[in-house]
C-alpha cells in the first residue's frame, strides 16, 4: 500500500512538473509514443487490432513520445532526479499499464498525450476509484465474478416512478436504482418514456438465459449474444437492459436521449456498434451499466466513451506490482 502511494506521488510530481515546465520549454519534434507502447499479442484480439497507421488521426504525429518525454522534463525541471532508474520506473510504469489493458495504439497514444498534460488525468481516475469498487469491476469473458456472488442491497424495481417495467422480478443494486430513478425523470421532463425490461440476474438464472440461446440458435451465436453464467454484467446488479430488448431498441427515441445523456446519471452503454472484437458481444444498443457519474465522464473524457477500454485500463493500473 505504500509502494503504491509512492508511485501515485511520484507520477503526480512528474506530471504536474512536466504540465508547467511544458510551455517554457522548447519543443522539439516528437514521434508517435507507438514505441513506449508495448501492446501484448493478445491485445488484437481484444483491441479489435485497431493500430493500422491508415486509420490513425492526422493529429496523432503531435503526441509526445513518452519515453522522450520523462527524459525531456526530468533534465528540463529537476522533478525527477537525473537517475536513470528512476525515469525508467516512470516510463515502465505506463508501458505495463498500457500492454496489459489491450489498450490499442492509436487510443493509447492519446491516453499517454493527456496523462503528460497535467496532474488531471491520474487525478480524474483517483476520483472514479473513490466509487464502489463493483462500479468499475471488469466483468467479461476473461473476467468473470465468482458463482455465488450476489449483491447485499438489491432493492426491486416497481415502476411507481418515473420509468416502467415490463415484469414485477426486476431489481438492481440501490445506488443503481436511485440513478435509474433520477435519469427517468431527467427523460420524462423531456417527453421521453424509459421501461426496463431486465436488471439483475444470478448466475443460476443466466445459465438459463445462455443454454436457452445455445439451444435455439446454437454455441457460436449464443456466445456472442448471451454471456455464460458468471461472466454477465446483469450479475452486478447494475445493469438495466431498456425494452425492447432487441436491435429495433436502437430506432427509439429513447435510445436516441440515453446515446446523448446517460452518462450524465452515470450509465454508460457497454456494448457499443462495431466493437464486437473489443467487448466479446455484438451490439446492444439496450445494455446499459450504471459506473457513476464519475466514472462515466471518465471513459468519455479519455477513451472515447468506450467502457471496455477504460475497465481494462482500471485493472491493469490496479494489478500493477511493485
Amino acid at each position: 500500500m505504500i509502494v503504491t502511494v509512492a508511485v501515485i506521488i511520484i507520477l503526480l510530481v512528474v506530471l504536474i512538473s512536466y504540465s508547467c515546465s511544458h510551455a517554457n520549454a522548447q519543443k522539439s519534434k516528437s514521434p508517435s509514443v507507438s514505441a513506449a507502447v508495448n501492446t501484448p499479442p493478445q491485445a488484437d484480439s481484444r483491441a479489435g487490432g485497431k493500430t493500422d497507421a491508415s486509420s490513425a488521426d492526422s493529429s496523432e504525429a503531435e503526441l509526445p513520445d513518452l519515453a522522450e518525454a520523462i527524459a525531456r522534463f526530468s533534465q528540463e525541471t529537476g522533478a525527477v532526479p537525473d537517475n536513470p532508474d528512476r525515469q525508467a520506473f516512470v516510463e515502465d510504469f505506463w508501458r505495463w499499464i498500457f500492454g496489459n489493458a489491450g489498450i490499442p495504439d492509436s487510443l493509447a497514444r492519446k491516453v499517454a498525450a493527456s496523462a503528460l498534460e497535467g496532474p488531471a488525468f491520474v487525478m480524474d481516475l483517483l476520483v472514479a476509484l473513490q466509487e464502489d469498487p463493483y462500479t468499475y469491476c471488469l466483468v467479461d469473458k476473461q473476467n468473470p465474478l465468482p458463482l455465488d456472488y450476489e449483491p447485499d442491497d438489491l432493492v426491486s424495481l416497481t415502476g411507481g416512478g418515473s420509468y416502467r417495467i415490463t415484469r414485477d422480478d426486476l431489481k438492481l443494486r440501490k445506488i443503481a436504482a436511485q440513478a435509474l430513478e433520477e435519469m427517468a425523470a431527467a427523460a420524462a421532463a423531456d417527453g421521453i418514456v424509459l421501461t426496463a425490461g431486465s436488471a439483475y440476474r444470478s448466475a443460476a438464472y443466466q445459465a438459463q438465459v445462455y443454454d436457452r440461446e445455445v439451444k435455439s440458435y446454437g454455441k457460436e451465436t449464443a456466445d456472442r449474444e448471451s454471456a455464460q453464467p458468471g461472466k454477465s454484467q446483469h450479475q452486478l446488479g447494475l445493469v438495466v437492459d431498456f425494452s425492447p430488448i432487441d436491435d429495433a431498441f436502437a430506432k427509439t427515441k429513447a435510445s436516441a436521449w440515453l446515446l446523448s445523456n446517460a452518462s450524465r446519471f452515470g450509465w454508460s452503454l457497454s456494448f457499443p456498434e462495431g466493437m464486437e472484437n473489443v467487448t466479446g458481444y455484438k451490439w446492444e444498443s439496450w445494455h446499459y451499466r450504471y459506473v457513476g457519474r464519475d466514472l462515466a465522464a471518465f471513459i468519455n473524457t479519455y477513451f472515447e466513451g468506450t467502457q471496455q477500454y477504460a475497465l481494462q485500463f482500471i485493472k491493469a493500473w490496479q494489478e500493477l506490482k511493485l
